[in-house]
């Protein structure tokens, strides 16, 4: 028994090792369930729906799989080529029957060369594919989210599952999967030549394996939750920097250069920890592996060097110098899987980590969607009608209670009061960004939920506020993918909202650079743009949303004209505080806390003296003390 007091040894220092780590992983595991930790998808899970996506190009998965059985032919044959070799130059030899075995050798490592090329081809344009049709299904479902689900979802978090998640995924298609099943055989196919070769010393190699399990199992829970940190983390960065280089203008006029930059300097940090972690989870367990692959050959030598030496057999088994070469080859070969593995898990779970952040994002149903009987709607007259509507953003904070209003095809409407007295609410109902509560909003007499959503917004042109414009160029800007339009028609609808003067003016054109959200224009600017690109599209009912307010003067009188003109396009729909700018309107419509307290035409409601009458006054006044 003394003769293999080494073996035991190496045996006991792995156990140690072996014990620690357990203990780390129970305490882990208990720690987890006291900070209630929330559930998340089942690895199984995951792989079940990333292979859906997958499927559609299983031929392509087939020939890489068929290359790859080729490319295993090296690992298992090299090996017993090399002990050969070992066995003859310890004789006398033919230089032939040597030229032969090494031309064997070159052969076989060729055809693995050119194998492994047109494997990784294959698995690179495939894995592009699947990449891109997950994106599309993610920016998909995003497109189709309600502007409530949309404004508690940070813009930073959703460009990293558009962009850096499904990166990680990729990976895993195009390396990791075909990776675990190559290795997979070559492992089977060594444990198969071993034992051939020399049952006795291909026991002593599994001894090693359960650890090699064991310390797998432990990673996995610690590599995920590493990966998780730092995704969310990635996360938080991107949303930081989203939201803070859209405002930087606010962060430098305000002076706070210097609190951004400790904010971005924590969160910068938390990725760093979050990195390091993953790092040393990773750097624990691969020098882990490396130890079980140095044990066994230094038990291989051992028991060799005693065979060799001694003249002695291991558990009946005769142990010569061909098969001490042979099978330190073939426990590189076993091991360097394992070691790979080691690699691809880190990756792999990356990939899984990145991949519950997408199906987190495709898994939310649209709170807004299409009845099953929702009809297409060719045209509409632009007759619009509120029946006892109740809406609320919150359960029991009511923004409109029983909002009852009718309006005629082509008739101008506004509606004024006071902020969050419900009047861009009205407007955002009618589009059905919002589902309401209760009651019911009827274009040309129909329930507009039993409209599908894309054929009602097609007949709404929206006028807001704050002008959003594409990067790109002016035209691509007017036409937003409308096909079919003539440079002249699209200066005609320009010329017809007084925006052609200022495009005219442009080096370019209509071919003039837009920047980032159109910051090379004025307000004004881009409102009458906004106004030419609603006329393009031909909408039915048009809805301006303090669409005056912020201009200057001259730009407010062309905006004034282009509004007289648009009237006799449909339906108008204004919200405004300057009630200068709607005396003309067939309607006005005056709010307060979610009611209707007052409508009728201006001279109507300035005759009887109320709330709207009292607001008129008011801003007449302050209008005359700024002229004079």
């Amino acid at each position: 028994m003394g003769e293999y007091l080494p073996i035991l040894i190496v045996g006991a220092i792995i156990g140690v090792f072996a014990l620690i780590f357990l203990v780390v992983y129970g305490l882990d595991r208990k720690k987890k369930e006291d900070m209630g930790f929330e559930r998340n998808m089942p690895d199984r899970e995951i792989i079940r729906r990333l292979l859906a996506y997958a499927a559609p190009y299983r031929r392509e998965f087939a020939l890489a799989l068929v290359i790859m059985v080729f490319s295993i032919g090296y690992d298992l044959l090299s090996p017993l080529l090399v002990g050969d070799i070992q066995a003859l130059v310890k004789d006398d030899f033919a230089l032939e029957d040597l030229y032969a075995r090494v031309a064997v050798y070159a052969g076989i490592l060729a055809v693995s060369l050119v194998c492994t090329y047109l494997q990784a081809v294959i698995l690179q344009k495939t894995g592009q594919k699947i990449l891109t049709r997950i994106r599309e299904d993610v920016f998909t479902r995003i497109e189709s989210l309600s502007h409530e689900q949309l404004n508690n979802i940070p813009v930073g978090k959703l460009v990293t599952r558009v962009s850096n998640d499904p990166n990680a995924i990729s990976y895993m298609f195009t390396n990791i999967l075909v990776t675990l099943v190559k290795n997979s055989l070559v492992i089977l196919g060594v444990l198969g030549a071993m034992l051939m070769l020399n049952y006795a010393l291909t026991l002593m190699v599994l001894c090693f394996v359960p650890f090699v399990v064991l310390f797998t199992v432990i990673f996995r829970r610690f590599s995920r939750k590493m990966h998780r940190r730092v995704s969310n983390a990635t996360t938080d960065l991107n949303t930081f920097l989203s939201e803070n280089l859209s405002g930087i203008k606010i962060t430098q006029i305000f002076n706070q250069e210097d609190r951004k930059m400790e904010e971005f300097l924590e969160r910068s940090r938390r990725l760093e920890k979050a990195k390091q972690g993953r790092m040393l989870v990773f750097g624990i367990f691969r020098p882990m592996v490396y130890m079980l692959y140095i044990s066994t050959n230094l038990c291989l030598f051992y028991l060799g060097a005693k065979g060799y030496i001694q003249d002695i057999s291991f558990l009946g088994q005769t142990i010569t110098s061909q098969i001490v070469v042979s099978f330190y080859m073939y426990i590189s070969r076993f091991f360097n899987p394992i070691q790979t593995l080691a690699e691809q898990f880190d990756m792999l779970q990356r990939s899984f980590a990145s991949a519950e952040k997408i199906f987190s994002i495709l898994d939310m149903e649209p709170q807004v969607v299409d009845e099953p009987d929702a009809v297409e709607l060719q045209q509409i007259r632009g007759e619009i009608e509120f029946r006892d509507v109740w809406f609320a953003y919150k359960p029991g904070e009511w923004v409109l209670q029983g909002v009852s209003f009718h309006v005629e095809p082509k008739q101008t409407v506004a509606f004024v009061g006071a902020t969050g007295s419900g009047k861009s609410t009205i407007l955002s109902l009618i589009c059905r960004n919002y589902d309401i509560q209760k009651g019911q909003i009827l274009i040309d007499g129909m329930d507009i939920r039993k409209i599908r959503i894309a054929s009602l917004r097609r007949h709404f042109g929206q006028m807001l506020q704050d002008v959003f414009l594409f990067s790109g160029d002016i035209r691509e800007n007017l036409l937003l993918g409308l096909e079919g339009v003539s440079d002249q028609q699209i200066w005609d609808a320009c010329r017809y909202v007084n925006a052609d003067g200022f495009i005219r003016r442009l080096e370019a054109g209509l071919d003039e650079p837009v920047r980032e959200r159109g910051n090379n224009f004025s307000a004004g600017q881009r409102q009458l743009l906004s106004f030419a690109r609603t006329i393009l599209h031909k909408p039915s009912v048009m809805i301006l949303d303090e669409a005056t307010a912020n201009i200057d003067t001259e730009t407010e009188v062309l905006i004034q004209d282009s509004l007289e003109r648009m009237k006799n396009i449909g339906t108008m729909l204004v919200v405004a505080h300057r009630l200068s700018t709607i005396q003309h309107a067939d309607n006005i419509i005056l709010l307060s806390h979610g009611k209707i307290q007052e409508q009728g035409t201006h001279q109507q409601l300035l005759s009887q003296k109320g709330r709207y009458y009292q607001l008129y006054t008011l801003q007449y006044r302050k209008q005359q003390l700024q002229s004079s």
